[in-house]
């Protein structure tokens, strides 16, 4: 189910805690230890903020799945859950970034493919294949499959995805997250117009990839 609170429910296992040890720390007078625990905790808030978004209404855009930045776009042959020739649009979220995924098209949640993986930085090429990762396939209405894969990066191992297999899903809906740093990946048909370049930076729900060819 979608989240809509200003901060997302799986940071106030991180955000609750180190509060109340900013507390304690305070009331026993170990006040710099305190200051520092209050920063800490006041980044965790900043990290898992969850503002809203403006999606676009045009039919056949394609939004950005992630905040962050394109590091790569590529055509490919993808053997595992699509069939045929795709295009690859990689993004690349560092902990600065809001860490909220949301649904690039709308559709039905055809597959979901958790894979558990290593430890690479999120910005190699090889983390793609090698790290934990998470896999979503939409069918869309016109029966096209888009692809969008969540891909933990070297400080944590946290996807969370708040999706079921069946389920129907809205462009720019909140879909989940992944903790400190990550990638990204959506793959779109290869007849797909794609209208960002590398070192673009994109907003999750917001920021046009590319449109579907009708």
């Amino acid at each position: 189910m979608e989240q809509k609170s200003i901060v997302v429910r799986e940071g106030y296992t991180i955000i609750i805690p180190t509060a109340i040890l900013t507390c304690l720390t305070a009331l026993f007078g170990f006040y710099w230890i305190a200051f520092a625990l209050f920063l800490l905790a006041a980044f965790f808030v900043f990290f898992f903020r969850n503002p809203e978004r403006e999606i676009p209404n045009n039919k056949m855009v394609v939004v950005s799945p992630a905040d962050g930045r394109i590091i790569k776009i590529e055509n490919v042959v993808e053997n595992s859950l699509l069939e045929g020739q795709y295009k690859k649009i990689s993004i690349f979220m560092n902990i600065f970034n809001v860490h909220v995924n949301r649904i690039p098209y709308a559709g039905e949640i055809e597959k979901i493919i958790y894979k558990p993986g290593k430890l690479l930085s999120a910005n190699m090429d090889k983390a793609s294949a090698l790290n934990e990762r998470n896999l979503i396939l939409i069918k869309t209405a016109e029966g096209k499959k888009i692809l969008t894969i969540q891909i933990a990066g070297i400080i944590a191992r946290r996807i969370s995805c708040w999706l079921r297999e069946g389920m129907h899903v809205k462009r720019g809906e909140r879909f989940g997250l992944i903790k400190f740093g990550s990638r990204l990946e959506v793959y779109l048909p290869s007849d797909s117009k794609i209208v960002v370049e590398s070192g673009n930076k994109v907003k999750a729900g917001e920021t046009p990839l590319g449109y579907l060819n009708e």
